[in-house]
C-alpha cells in the first residue's frame, strides 16, 4: 500500500503537477488519482519514473511504496 501522505509531500516539495506526473507515467489523471487514493496500486515502472521525477531516494522510495 501507497504511503500517500508523504507520496503527496514529495510532489508538493518537487512542485510537479499531478497532471504532469500522470502525463510522464502515461496514465489518465483519473488512474494517478486512483493510485495516489490505494484503490488501484502503482507499478515497478511507475514507481521507477516517480523516483526519478521527484528524486526520490533508495529509502524514501521504500517508504513510501514498499511498507
Amino acid at each position: 500500500m501507497t504511503n500517500t501522505e508523504m507520496l503527496e509531500h514529495k510532489i508538493l516539495s518537487a512542485k510537479v503537477l499531478k497532471r504532469d506526473l500522470a502525463k510522464a507515467l502515461n496514465i489518465s489523471e483519473t488512474a494517478f488519482y486512483s493510485k495516489l487514493k490505494n484503490k488501484r496500486e502503482f507499478k515497478a515502472s511507475e514507481i521507477c519514473k516517480l523516483r526519478d521525477v521527484l528524486g526520490l531516494s533508495v529509502s524514501e522510495t521504500v517508504s513510501i511504496f514498499l511498507q
